[in-house]
């Protein structure tokens, strides 16, 4: 058994699933439903008919995008790969509102079962895709469904636990999220997945800008602008390696983001209503900031049925609450934090370079 595995390339592991498949149907949600819904948006804000539709097409695409990336992330063969369409589809219908983890459970199931068959048969060509499509197809009627209810249960209760104690469930939120991103697991397919909007979204982009933008602005001194720019608009995953060799240089950003958290919930009442994906991006490309603007003018279908969200025309007070919140305190507050830290030694000169 272990041969065959290993000849056909099924790495039972959870970096495999759990890192490379979410970091990959991460990837497939920005390439459709996320440039999708910028892309709609400003149709709609400009009157461009054509825009509008064009973003429409792209977010119809999400399920199946998402299929597919998680196949090329398992290194699928073409046959597999390509018919992964079809189980994204199915997968995310029968999974209802939790359809995107559906997706990532099954899409992984179907992905293996479809490599296993590949090129065992002289009729590949039938075989392979068939097999692939029945086995996801099958498990989409067996196991999305639950699983799409989980999904939709945990994040209903996120939402509703955030709006009912907003400062303590805006700490938890901001903490564990901007956490996630900075680890090499998709912090913006978890967010989608457990369709975290409103306040709770808020305290997601909170906590992922606190990341980026504190690991940027802390660590310029040894990466400068490079770094700044790499971090502050890339992604603060590139410090894992230097987290693992101290970890004590991700206090400052999760420090702050335990600040920015319950700021945004309580004091600003910062709600990302745009898509759930945004909540986890943070500052990457700006498209935390674009899920929160893009929130305000047209709320996502998933905000409306999660929080009961509408179109509201932004005051001076909610740009002044979404500057502070994603860019302004994570910078003082990270700053503030590390040197503390450099002070006391826990921080050494050099913890924070980025490899070269």
């Amino acid at each position: 058994m272990k041969e065959f595995l290993k000849r056909k390339n099924i790495v039972l592991s959870a970096k495999r699933y759990g890192i490379d498949a979410l970091g990959a149907m991460a990837q497939g949600l920005f390439c459709s439903l996320l440039i999708g819904t910028i892309i709609k948006t400003l149709g709609q804000q400009l009157g461009l008919a054509l825009l509008v539709e064009m973003g429409g097409f792209a977010t119809a695409m999400s399920a199946p995008a998402m299929a597919v990336a998680i196949g090329y992330a398992l290194q699928a063969p073409p046959l597999v790969l390509f018919s992964l369409a079809a189980v994204g589809q199915a997968a995310n219908a029968m999974g209802g509102a939790g359809g995107p983890l559906a997706v990532l459970f099954i899409a992984i199931l179907a992905a293996e079962i479809g490599k296993a068959v590949s090129k065992e048969t002289r009729v590949d060509l039938l075989v392979t895709p068939a097999v692939t499509i029945f086995a996801g197809v099958a498990l989409s009627y067996l196991i999305a469904p639950p699983i799409g209810a989980a999904a939709d249960a945990f994040g209903t209760l996120i939402n509703t636990a955030t709006m009912l104690q907003p400062f303590w469930m805006g700490i938890v939120v901001s903490v564990l999220v901007g956490i996630a991103l900075t680890l090499p697991i998709s912090s913006a397919a978890i967010c989608h997945s457990f369709g975290l909007v409103g306040l709770a979204g808020g305290a997601a982009v909170a906590g992922c800008c606190a990341q980026m933008v504190g690991f940027a602005v802390m660590s310029f001194q040894e990466n400068r602008w490079g770094g700044l720019v790499s971090q502050g608009i890339g992604t603060s995953m590139l410090q894992m390696g230097n987290i693992v060799k101290n970890p004590r240089i991700w206090i400052p950003p999760t420090l702050a983001s335990a600040i920015t958290g319950p700021i945004a919930t309580c004091l600003f009442r910062l709600e990302m209503n745009g898509d759930p994906i945004n909540a986890g991006m943070g500052t990457c490309g700006l498209c935390g900031q674009i899920g929160v603007w893009t929130g305000w003018l047209a709320p996502s279908e998933k905000a409306i049925e999660k929080v009961g969200a509408v179109a509201v025309s932004p005051t001076a007070l909610h740009w002044i609450g979404l500057i502070l919140v994603c860019f302004v305190l994570p910078a003082v507050l990270s700053v503030i934090f590390c040197q503390i830290l450099r002070k006391i030694g826990w921080i050494q000169e050099g913890d924070l370079t980025l490899p070269q």
